[in-house]
């Protein structure tokens, strides 16, 4: 009989790739983290690991058993959470970026606390790049992120559950003097730019939509919150291109549609492979109904 915390252990080392990451994550020591998994290869009677010089990797008969393990441990969590009773309970992790939380992920928790008392709610702030492979390693039960984000794909062992279409809006000063119309991105190659940090979705993104228009950006500040960026476009110290969602009413910017659009498809996230918990289902279903908040200053 499979041991579900072995099983545990080989999907982290599945993620993570080294016993010692994997110890760091477990609190355990190494070298118990190796006796485990030697354990899981003596129960399965199959080889699950190699060693390359002084580390190990999964061998592919290794690779299957992680990925089949993610959905046996997430069948285990759905049986544990119906002998609980058929009302959503238990707790359900939820990453998503940062414009996503207070749009979608924060009204959902609302309404979850106050329609199941008994269903908790944890949330993490996860770059699209950070938060497939945190649901692939069961370190989140539901991510929000976009199908976007062209150097980590989403794959067919992932559900996707389409929430909403974002456009990416170019944000200014409010009282900058602005021509009519959309903004053609090659207008403003001498201004000065803000950027997200590097190898985020949005700086990947505003970098390649600037060089398709012929010029690179000169940055001036690198912000991993996008109210720092709003305030510092407030005070008319640089201009960025930001999701519209990003886009807080509560600073005094205006927005730009870009004359050639671009936008993002925002999308919920599961693991596939086993039956969905009722708790997660029921965070699906809040997570369909956002609130829109009050859009920004749109420049004619």
């Amino acid at each position: 009989m499979l041991n579900p915390s072995r099983l545990r252990l080989l999907s982290r080392l599945a993620v993570l790739g080294t016993v010692r990451a994997v110890a760091q994550d477990v609190n355990l020591s190494a070298s118990t983290v190796s006796h485990q998994l030697a354990l899981l290869e003596t129960e399965t009677r199959t080889r699950l690991l190699e060693r390359t010089g002084r580390r190990v990797r999964l061998t592919p008969a290794g690779e299957k058993l992680a990925r089949q393990a993610r959905a046996i441990l997430d069948h285990l969590d759905a049986v544990e959470a119906e002998l609980r009773g058929d009302e959503p309970a238990g707790l359900v992790r939820i990453g998503a970026f940062q414009s996503a939380i207070h749009t979608f992920a924060v009204p959902a928790a609302t309404r979850l606390a106050q329609t199941y008392p008994r269903l908790e709610t944890e949330l993490a702030e996860r770059e699209p790049h950070e938060s497939v492979p945190a649901l692939r390693a069961g370190d989140s039960d539901v991510i929000i992120t976009t199908t976007d984000f062209a150097d980590l794909p989403l794959g067919p062992d992932l559900e996707i559950i389409r929430l909403a279409t974002d456009p990416i809006v170019l944000v200014t000063a409010v009282d900058r003097p602005e021509p009519p119309g959309p903004a053609v991105l090659a207008d403003y190659a001498g201004e000065p730019w803000a950027l997200d940090i590097p190898q985020s979705y949005m700086a990947n993104l505003t970098l390649r939509l600037c060089r398709e228009s012929g010029f690179e950006p000169r940055v001036v500040c690198r912000f991993s919150n996008y109210l720092m960026t709003l305030q510092h476009v407030e005070a008319g110290l640089s201009i960025a291109l930001l999701p519209e969602l990003a886009v807080d009413p509560r600073y005094r910017v205006a927005t730009k549609t870009l004359a050639t659009p671009v936008t993002r498809t925002i999308v919920a996230v599961t693991r596939r492979g086993s039956p969905r918990r009722a708790a997660v289902n029921a965070v699906l279903e809040a997570l369909r109904q956002p609130v829109k908040l009050p859009a920004a200053v749109e420049q004619a």
